[in-house]
């Protein structure tokens, strides 16, 4: 192929209707919103790193951990954006409101289990069996997680009103604020910085909820204002519709289990991993976060391939839905494979946030382990990226059953025995 055919190639792709062009406009805010959420993550353990790093130790599995019972319920409400793009597609919009409303419900029993998770801290962070010094700070940690748990749940719920139609400008804007008052609020309690009380990993449990609530009560603002209702019947379409709640449970609940044995996959690993000691815990915790900041942006290009699937084939396109689906795989395989190489040749790029204020001697053996487990994860991020562009597309189609089996089998043969097997050996 010339360089001007490969020249106007590259500019048919980019321009025609769900090429590249429109799978980014409407990727973009998708990307930076779920973006932000690793963002936070980020900057939570980078001040607990400076802070100590039993409080570093800390942070990775008690998050994971937590995230891992509340992704269910996110999975689950969140797949109402499934059906608000395929009503938008069918040009049915007095049904996109209730179908928004079904996921807020289902975010409520969400809450509740989250709520009762609280109570279970000491049993659950004894039985994993990390040094007592990180148990401690893990049981803090989670007693806030679990009591804001409902909110990132009713967030998925919201946001399907905009991410079903396409337009996600609101999605990304009300994140970005929220994670920037994540990270002054962060900068404030864990330290105690100007006058507040030095609070350490409570601190930043307790300004991943403030910021959560603030993040979720712009989006409801921006919901509800305008002419939402009178077109989309975002608030006289409240009431609980029994087939339309069903019909999300049918649907959204293998979409959440998917998540929940993706997440959950993870959570095994880290905290079967925490048991060979603090060092160990920090490093896969450091190269762990570092790997979903770079990961959590293809979780936005997933909805994008979810939401123009479904949108597609409620307009009877099913072209147009395979079209998308090349496009946003195509582009998923560049950015993670730059970022792979990255992880290869420069990995203590993405250490030094973390050792910059860190006592550098004490820091010393985390830093080489973290590096070694970066290494690691580059095949892993390539490859993962290919599988959510894949599996969206799936569940953009209605077709969740397939994907939660495969996750089931996938995480439990390639992540979970494998790791146990080795650390048994390691004991031997």
């Amino acid at each position: 192929m010339t360089i001007s055919a490969a020249k106007l190639s590259l500019a048919t792709c980019w321009s025609k209707p769900n090429g590249y062009r429109q799978v980014l406009l409407i990727a973009f805010p998708l990307i930076l919103s779920t973006g932000s959420w690793s963002i936070q993550q980020f900057v939570d353990r980078m001040f607990l790193s400076w802070y100590s790093p039993d409080a570093l130790a800390a942070a990775m599995p008690t998050g994971i951990l937590s995230f891992t019972i509340v992704c269910f319920f996110i999975g689950t409400a969140g797949y109402a954006s499934t059906f608000v793009a395929q009503y938008t597609g069918a040009g049915r919009h007095a049904r996109v409101g209730p179908a928004m409303w079904q996921g807020i419900y289902f975010s409520l029993i969400g809450g509740v289990v989250t709520f009762l998770a609280m109570f279970f801290a000491e049993p659950i962070f004894q039985f994993i069996g990390h040094e007592e010094s990180v148990r401690e700070l893990e049981i803090k940690y989670w007693r806030y997680l679990t009591i804001g748990g409902f909110f990132p749940i009713c967030m998925a719920a919201v946001s399907s009103f905009f991410n079903g139609r396409g337009n996600t400008f609101p999605v990304m804007w009300a994140s970005l604020l929220a994670t920037c008052l994540n990270m002054v609020l962060n900068y404030l309690l864990i330290f105690g910085n100007f006058g507040l009380p030095e609070m350490g990993i409570s601190g930043a449990g307790l300004s991943t909820v403030i910021s959560q609530i603030f993040n979720l009560s712009l989006l409801l603002l921006m919901t509800f204002m305008g002419n939402n209702n009178a077109k989309y019947k975002t608030i006289s379409g409240w009431k609980f519709d029994k087939d339309l709640f069903l019909r999300l449970i049918r649907y959204g609940l293998p979409n959440g289990i998917h998540f929940f044995l993706d997440i959950a996959a993870f959570s095994a690993f880290i905290l079967i991993v925490g048991r060979l000691g603090a060092a160990q815990l920090a490093a896969t915790n450091i190269a762990l976060n570092v790997s979903m900041l770079a990961f959590m942006p293809m979780i936005g290009m997933g909805i994008t391939v979810s939401i123009l699937v479904g949108q597609s084939l409620g307009g009877n396109r099913p072209g147009m839905a395979k079209r998308a689906t090349l496009s946003a795989l195509q582009m998923a395989f560049v950015y993670m494979g730059c970022i792979a190489c990255l992880y290869l040749i420069v990995p203590q790029l993405f250490i030094y946030p973390f050792s910059a204020q860190a006592d550098l001697v004490e820091f010393q053996e985390i830093k080489i382990l973290a590096i070694t487990v970066l290494k690691f994860l580059a095949a892993w991020t390539l490859l993962d990226s290919v599988a959510i562009v894949i599996s969206s597309a799936l569940k953009g189609a209605g077709d969740t059953r397939f994907i939660m089996f495969a996750m089931l089998g996938i995480s439990i043969t390639f992540l979970i025995l494998p790791t146990y097997i080795a650390l048994s050996l390691i004991h031997i």
